[in-house]
């Protein structure tokens, strides 16, 4: 600006600068300039219609704030009458929430926690929100990402960064402090987002509209159905169509999918729990906490329970099937039941799969002989899954079924074999006592709904290293080795004799070149032998002849030669016999002749004994005789004597002679004196 007529009329210049300086500043009270990224709230100072009767907004055009905003560019106000206070728009990010607290407007009711937006829905228009009956307080609607150009004397907004308001009042900002605590801490900036993977649900707990009944725990389902666009609240969305539904306060039984929600947290809250997965093997069956009392479907034989269709409160008849699903768990619970074989084990130290045994023990048995073994043993069951809610309604879980109907009844079963056995008898009868058992247990686990596969028996064990039952045990076991060591023994030399003849059978194979030559020659041999053998036949009978002849004609010299052994021998004998009869007729006329044969025996010796005297040149009288009075002494010759004359003084005394002689000899001896006088 050129102002080098200022220096030229210094007093005109003076006046002419002070008329523009009031000028600018009379202009810059008339017109005031907005930014477009910001908003003007007008508050008028001096009216004809006086001040605001009643709430904070200035409808009737009377002096305080206004309810119209001043938008970005330049503005005509009367001076001195209007006060403009530029802000900030209200600017949301995207992905997040904003929060909207109405300074002005109808009073809540003393039911109602947040104020309804179904007729004052528009933050942006203040006028239309108060005559619609927009009430005042935090506000049910939220504010979506973008920009708003609010009234942020009437309204306050809330958001994760920053609180948009025009401060009033001291005692507003612990309000508003306590309020954005409580969206952060349930998570309220940002919408609820559900993701596949993560595999959850949510739970809704709306804190405002109407309470629960009596007896109920969770609000039924309402404005479900999208044809229904008075009442559809999408998914919690529109607070008020959810509460025009019928909806009520408290934990909801309808729950959030996968899926993005932009939820109001101060009027609902949401919990993630995991879904429902019935895995492949197992049914789930429901009990259900909530919805009408349903009519029990079980028959009027069964007295365990009821069984209720699906929707109503109890047990339901139909099980959840393999899969999963977006259950609430608040309204009931779902009961795994494993449709596929379990095994419960009554072995200390071993748990199935599925855990039900985790407290069962080895049954402890008494025996007929007062032995206390411990019996380990294995049940096989398996549930029908349409008799799953059945076993469900009469036991409540399957743990207890196990822990208080199956143990006891087996325990009992097999305490009652036990002292029918011994225990010897019931570690051989294993076998028998199993099947046993499957067949009489089978019927009473009917009676429980279930059906018994297979019983599994284990050795009876002392529980101590050492006992006597694993003594009686190490018994059997050295019978069983030693059995086991026969028939190792037997088989043994089974192969020994079979490999014997393979090993021969292998050298034949060997020397199956030699076996054919030998059997070739073998054959020649035969066929060689046979010739001999026809020759040998020939020669044999002429040699048969030949001895033949020879052996008759020695017959015939032998029997010639035995004739005249024969009368040679005869005439010997009969020689001999005539010349001992002769010399025994000598010999007796001899010894008639010396007086008897005592004094022809007498002759004998004394022959004898001079002949010894003769060769050893003994002198018979000594040359040398000393005589004494002793009677009884004398030489051999005197004794000889002696006997001599005794037996001869005998004779003479009348002693009797010698026996008669032989008849036969007397026969000889008279035939041969009749051959010897002819």
């Amino acid at each position: 600006m050129d102002l080098s007529w200022l220096s030229a009329n210094p007093g005109l210049s003076l006046l002419a600068f002070l008329s523009a300086a009031f000028a600018a500043l009379l202009l810059s009270k008339w017109i005031r300039y907005i930014p477009n990224n910001r908003v003007g709230i007008v508050e008028k100072l001096i009216s004809g219609k006086g001040s605001v009767k009643t709430g904070l907004i200035a409808l009737g055009g009377e002096a305080g704030f206004q309810p119209h905003l001043l938008r970005g560019g330049w503005h005509l106000l009367t001076p001195f009458q209007y006060r403009i206070h530029k802000m900030p728009m209200v600017t949301i990010p995207q992905g997040k929430i904003g929060y909207v607290f109405a300074r002005d407007g109808k009073d809540l009711p003393p039911s109602q926690a947040l104020a309804s937006n179904s007729h004052g829905a528009d933050f942006q228009d203040v006028v239309a929100f108060l005559q619609s009956g927009g009430e005042k307080g935090p506000q049910r609607q939220i504010l979506r990402e973008g920009m708003y150009a609010i009234n942020l004397v009437q309204f306050v907004v809330l958001t994760e960064d920053q609180v948009y308001y025009l401060p009033l009042d001291k005692s507003e900002v612990e309000t508003f402090q306590k309020m954005s605590a409580i969206i952060t801490e349930r998570a309220g900036w940002r919408p609820v987002i559900i993701r596949g993977a993560d595999d959850a649900v949510g739970i809704v707990t709306v804190h405002d509209g109407p309470s629960l009944s009596s007896g109920e725990i969770i609000a039924p389902t309402v404005g479900e159905d999208p044809n229904q666009v008075a009442s559809y609240h999408n998914n919690f969305q529109d607070a008020d169509k959810f509460l025009v539904a019928g909806g009520q306060r408290g934990r909801q039984y309808q729950v959030l999918v996968e899926g993005t929600y932009y939820i109001n947290r101060l009027f609902a809250t949401v919990e993630m729990i995991p879904k429902t997965v019935v895995e492949v093997g197992t049914v789930g069956v429901v009990v259900s906490y909530t919805g009408e009392i349903g009519t029990d479907i079980s028959g009027q034989e069964y007295r365990h329970g009821e069984l209720v269709t699906k929707g109503t409160r109890g047990v339901w008849s139909e099980p959840l099937l393999p899969g999963k699903y977006a259950f609430n768990t608040y309204a009931g619970k779902v009961l795994m039941v494993p449709t596929t074989n379990f095994i419960l084990k009554w072995t200390k130290g071993e748990v199935g799969s599925h855990k039900f045994d985790e407290n069962l023990t080895e049954v402890s048995l008494i025996t007929k002989d007062a032995f206390e073994p411990s019996l380990p043993l294995s049940v096989v069951v398996h549930i029908d899954y349409r008799k799953a809610p059945l076993v469900i309604q009469r036991f409540g879980d399957i743990k207890k079924l196990v822990e208080q109907t199956l143990d006891p009844m087996v325990s009992a079963y097999f305490k009652n074999i036990g002292q029918t056995r011994t225990l010897i008898q019931l570690i051989q009868d294993r076998s028998a006592i199993q099947e046993q058992s499957g067949v009489q247990m089978k019927e009473k686990f009917t009676q429980y709904n279930l059906e018994l596969q297979e019983v599994l028996i284990g050795t009876p064990t002392s529980g101590a290293p050492g006992g006597q039952i694993e003594q009686i045990l190490v018994q059997l076991r050295s019978r069983q080795i030693a059995d086991e060591q026969v028939e190792t023994y037997g088989r043994q030399q089974s192969a020994a004799v079979k490999e014997r003849e393979l090993r021969e059978a292998e050298a034949r194979a060997k020397q199956q070149t030699l076996l054919t030559e030998s059997a070739i020659g073998i054959e020649v041999q035969s066929n060689q032998g046979k010739a001999d053998y026809a020759k040998a036949q020939q020669q044999a009978a002429q040699i048969q002849t030949l001895a033949g002849a020879e052996a008759e004609k020695v017959r015939l010299m032998g029997e010639g030669e035995a004739k005249r052994i024969k009368v040679m021998a005869e005439a010997q004998a009969e020689q001999a016999a005539r010349v001992g009869i002769a010399q025994a007729m000598a010999i007796e006329e001899q010894v008639r002749a010396y007086g008897g044969p005592q004094f022809q025996l007498v002759q004998q010796v004394m022959n004898r004994f001079a002949e010894a005297i003769e060769k050893s040149q003994v002198d018979v009288v000594p040359k040398i005789h000393m005589g004494g009075g002793d009677k009884g002494g004398g030489s051999l010759i005197e004794s000889l004597l002696g006997l001599l004359l005794s037996e001869k003084a005998g004779q003479l005394a009348g002693v009797a002679t010698p026996a008669a002689a032989n008849p036969e000899a007397e026969a000889l001896k008279a035939a041969l004196r009749q051959n010897m006088t002819k």
